[in-house]
């Protein structure tokens, strides 16, 4: 995924399928789609591998709290 949008959302009572649902939601009221994609920091990796229909990819590209979506054909 080269472009996408970064969400930042450190609530720490927020259950983590509900912070990339609520970062997909904005993503499809600001660009019309929901995303497929959205990459987390690896010290998530324990997570769901997916939430909804968006596929959760660890990487150590992201910085904890961020949330990075995306379409990937």
């Amino acid at each position: 995924m080269d472009v996408g949008m970064l969400w930042l959302d450190d609530d720490k009572k927020r259950p983590f399928a509900e912070k990339v649902r609520r970062a997909a939601e904005y993503y499809k009221d600001k660009y019309g789609r929901f995303p497929t994609t959205c990459m987390v920091n690896l010290s998530v990796s324990d997570q769901e591998k997916s939430v909804d229909k968006i596929n959760v990819l660890p990487t150590q590209s992201v910085l904890p709290h961020y949330f990075w979506l995306g379409i990937v054909e």
